[in-house]
This record gives C-alpha cells, sequence and structure tokens, in this order.
C-alpha cells in the first residue's frame, strides 16, 4: 500500500447555469494498492461528494464531479517536498499580493492564537 495524490475535478452550476464555467479543482490523499486502485478510489470519492444544495439566494447549486484529472505516486513523504503548483495570470498583480500577505498574516495570526492556546 502506497500514498497517491489525486485531483478531482468538479463543475459548479449554479442556478440555470448562465454564468462563466465554474470548476473546483481539489488535490486529495488517496491510500491504495496500485494506481488502478487509487484511480478506482479517487473516482468514488468525487462520486460520493456530488451535492446540491441551495445558496443563499435561494437558488439551486449543483457540484457535479467530472472526473478525476491526475494521479500521483507519492514515494516518499520529504519535508518540504513540492505536492502542488499552479500559475496564476492576474489584472491586478499588487492586489493579488496585497490579498495574499492578507491570508498570511491572518493564518499566521491563528497559529500563534492556537499555539498561546496550548500552553
Amino acid at each position: 500500500m502506497k500514498w497517491y495524490l489525486a485531483k478531482l475535478v468538479f463543475r459548479i452550476i449554479c442556478g440555470e447555469g448562465n454564468h462563466a464555467p465554474q470548476f473546483d479543482e481539489q488535490l486529495r490523499l488517496v491510500f491504495a494498492e496500485n494506481e488502478m486502485h487509487a484511480f478506482q478510489k479517487a473516482r468514488l470519492l468525487g462520486d460520493a461528494e456530488e451535492d446540491n444544495f441551495l445558496n443563499n439566494d435561494k437558488k439551486p447549486v449543483h457540484w457535479k464531479f467530472i472526473d478525476v484529472s491526475e494521479l500521483h505516486p507519492l514515494n516518499e513523504l520529504i519535508d518540504g517536498t513540492e505536492i502542488y503548483s499552479c500559475i496564476k495570470e492576474e489584472d491586478n498583480g499588487d492586489e493579488y499580493i496585497k490579498i495574499i500577505n492578507k491570508r498570511a498574516s491572518y493564518l499566521h495570526e491563528s497559529c500563534m492564537e492556537k499555539t498561546f492556546e496550548m500552553i
């Protein structure tokens, strides 16, 4: 048995779907005997997590599982190993950096609070 990293892709459809296509790409850890077993387990995860619900505006939202688009064996778990990379193009680079810095600051504060709660 070994670990695999699987990318599951879902399509998000709000209301009648009259909006820009939206997709959620999720990276999931899967523990399996081999690649085929990992692929099948990842597909079962995706199927199980399809969902239908009403959003805050009482419009239907449908999360439709598309498929498993990537599967990578994790031969070794080494501290600092890159697991995922995504290059983004943004209209406003300065604003993107500002948002990232705010998120990092919030995360840092949250980690500090949790650390002090444990003491």
